[in-house]
C-alpha cells in the first residue's frame, strides 16, 4: 500500500426528514479487454459490425465445441492487476455461473468465483489538491460478455446479436470504501485513465466497453468506521445494485436518487430489499429489475472444459517490466522536471496521448511551462471548440514547439504568435517561414520604437497629464503603440520607453 500524506475527503453526508445519513458506495467495474479476438475462441471483437457476424461455434454453443483460452487475455488482466498494485495469483480457475437470459447461448458464463486472477490492490483518486481518496480493491476477475437483446425494431419480436458473446470482460471489484456519488464518478474515471495508459481497455463508454454496476447502501454516522473496526457489513445496511451504468454523470444521479429512496423507506420504518435496479435517466428514478442473487442462486461449480490456470512468476516479472509509466507517476514527474502545477500537471496527463504531445513540445522547445501554456490554453482550447481529438490535431508538436522557440528568441509577441498558430493551425507550414513571408517579425529596433512613443505622446496631452498623475494609466500608451505598429513591437521594450518618455 501507498504511503498517504495527503487528506481524505468527508463522507457525504445526506440530511433525511429525521436524521443524518452517510452513504456507502462499492462498485463492480466491467472492462472489456483491449484484444482482437475473444476469450475462448477467435471470432473478432470489432465493434459495430454486422450483427451475428463475429461469433464462431463455441460463442453460439454447438454441441461438441469447446472453449481455448485466449493467453493475450491473460497477459491483459495481469498487466491492469499489476497497474493497480495488485497481488498477481499464479493459481486461478474458471468457474460456470448459471442462468438463463435469451443472449447467453450456453445458458451459462464462465467466470472466475473461488480462484479470481488478480487479488488485492488499489486506486488512487484524487478529488481536488491535497484532497484523494484510497479505494481499494478487491478483486479482478475474467469472464466472458452475454450477446446484446434488442427489443426496439419490432413491436412484437426481439433479436439477439451475439456479436458480443464470448467477448473478454474484467470485472474489477472494489471494496465499499466509496462514499460519495462525487467520488463514484471519479473512481471510475481514474481507473479508466489507468486502463488506457496500461493499453488493457479502451474506455470507451458509449460503446459498453466500460461499464459500471454500482453498490449503495446508507448507514448512520459511525456506523463505517464500525464497519472498518469489525468487516462487519450489516454496520453499512442493506445494499442495492444499479446495474449497467455507462456515464459519469448518469452515475453521480443514480447513486443520488437510489441513496433518498432507501433513506425515505428507513425514515418511514420500512426496510431496504436487496435487489438489483436500473437506473432511467429520463425520469430520474432507479426501479426494480430483479431480487439480488447471490453466489449459491447461480450454482457455480469449476467448469470442466477449461484446466485451472497456472503462471509463472517470470511471467509476470517480464509483464511487469514493460508497464509504461501511469498518470500518477507521470504527473509528478511533470511538476518536478518542467516546473508545473498540479492543476496543469492533471489536464495534461488525463490522457496519455496528451502528456506525450505536451512532453514533444516541451522537449523541441526547451520550455516545460511555456509548452504547457500553449498546449492547455491555445491547443486545447482550438480543439475543444471543434470537437477534435489530440490525434487529429492540424498543429504537430513541431510546428507548435517552432512558435514557442520565435517567442523565446524574441522574433516574434505574445499576440503575434496567436496569430502564427492561427495560420497554422488552418493552413499549416513551417512558423518561422510564415513570419518571415508575411512580414510578422516583432520590431526590436528601439529608435523605430521611440518614434511611435513619441507620436502617441505627442498625440495625446491630456491623457499624459493623467498618466504622470496616476502611473497606472501608463498601460494606455503601452496599448496605443501596439496598436500603432500592428503588434509588431517589443511590449517589454515599449513599456519601458512609455515610462522613460512619461517620466515615471
Amino acid at each position: 500500500m501507498l504511503d498517504l500524506s495527503f487528506e481524505s475527503p468527508k463522507p457525504k453526508v445526506i440530511a433525511g426528514a429525521k436524521h443524518d445519513w452517510e452513504l456507502v458506495i462499492g462498485m463492480e467495474v466491467h472492462a472489456q479487454i483491449a484484444t482482437k479476438a475473444k476469450l475462448f475462441s477467435g471470432a473478432s471483437t470489432q465493434f459495430g459490425a454486422e450483427p451475428n457476424s463475429n461469433v464462431a461455434f463455441v460463442d453460439a454453443a454447438m454441441p461438441g465445441m469447446l472453449p481455448v483460452i485466449n493467453e493475450f487475455c491473460v497477459e491483459q488482466a495481469v498487466r491492469t492487476g499489476l497497474g493497480l498494485k495488485a497481488q498477481i495469483n499464479l493459481f486461478s480457475a474458471f468457474d460456470r455461473k448459471n442462468y438463463f437470459y435469451p443472449d447467453l447461448p450456453q445458458g451459462y458464463q464462465i467466470s472466475q468465483l473461488y480462484h479470481p486472477i488478480v487479488g488485492e490492490g488499489e486506486v488512487i483518486v484524487d478529488m481536488e489538491p491535497g484532497i484523494a481518496r484510497l479505494v481499494r480493491i478487491e478483486r479482478i476477475h475474467i469472464e466472458q460478455d452475454a450477446g446484446k437483446s434488442i427489443h426496439d425494431m419490432d413491436p412484437a419480436m426481439s433479436f439477439v446479436d451475439l456479436n458480443r458473446t464470448g467477448v473478454a470482460l474484467m470485472e474489477i471489484v472494489s471494496r465499499p470504501d466509496i462514499r460519495g456519488p462525487e467520488e463514484a464518478a471519479a473512481y471510475v474515471g481514474k481507473l479508466r485513465q489507468i486502463l488506457r495508459y496500461l493499453g488493457t481497455c479502451d474506455g470507451n463508454m458509449q460503446n459498453g466497453n466500460l461499464r459500471a454496476d454500482v453498490n449503495v447502501s446508507v448507514c448512520r454516522p459511525g456506523a463505517y468506521e464500525k464497519y472498518q473496526e469489525t468487516q462487519d457489513f450489516s454496520h453499512l445496511g442493506t445494499r442495492c445494485e444499479i446495474k449497467n451504468m455507462n456515464s459519469m454523470r448518469f452515475i453521480q444521479a443514480a447513486i443520488d436518487v437510489e441513496a433518498r429512496r432507501q433513506i425515505a423507506i428507513l425514515e418511514s420504518g420500512g426496510s431496504v430489499d436487496q435487489e438489483t435496479r436500473l437506473y432511467d435517466p429520463d425520469k430520474n428514478e432507479t426501479r426494480s429489475m430483479r431480487s439480488k442473487e447471490e453466489a449459491h442462486d447461480y450454482r457455480y461449480f469449476p467448469d470442466p472444459d477449461l484446466l485451472p490456470l497456472e503462471i509463472e512468476q517470470e511471467w509476470v516479472d517480464g509483464i511487469a517490466a514493460s508497464l509504461p509509466e501511469l498518470p500518477d507517476e507521470k504527473k509528478a514527474r511533470f511538476v518536478k522536471d518542467f516546473g508545473l502545477s498540479e492543476y496543469d500537471a492533471s489536464v495534461l496527463t488525463a490522457e496519455v496521448q496528451n502528456a506525450s504531445y505536451f512532453e514533444a513540445v516541451a522537449g523541441a522547445a526547451g520550455d516545460g511551462k511555456l509548452a504547457a501554456n500553449w498546449v492547455i490554453n491555445e491547443l486545447f482550447g482550438r480543439l475543444k471548440k471543434d470537437d477534435r481529438d489530440i490525434t487529429d490535431s492540424p498543429v504537430s508538436p513541431e510546428q507548435l514547439a517552432g512558435i514557442i522557440k520565435l517567442i523565446k528568441a524574441g522574433d516574434i509577441s505574445g499576440k503575434i504568435a496567436k496569430d502564427v498558430f492561427e495560420i497554422v493551425y488552418t493552413e499549416g507550414g513551417d512558423p518561422a517561414q510564415i513570419v518571415e513571408a508575411k512580414g510578422l517579425k516583432q520590431v526590436t529596433d528601439t529608435g523605430a520604437i521611440e518614434k511611435a512613443v513619441d507620436d502617441v505622446i505627442a498625440a495625446n496631452p491630456a491623457q499624459v497629464e493623467k498618466a504622470q498623475q496616476n502611473p497606472k494609466l501608463a498601460g494606455w500608451f503601452v496599448g496605443q503603440v501596439m496598436k500603432a505598429t500592428g503588434g509588431k513591437a517589443n511590449p517589454a521594450a515599449v513599456n519601458q520607453i512609455v515610462m522613460a518618455k512619461l517620466g515615471l
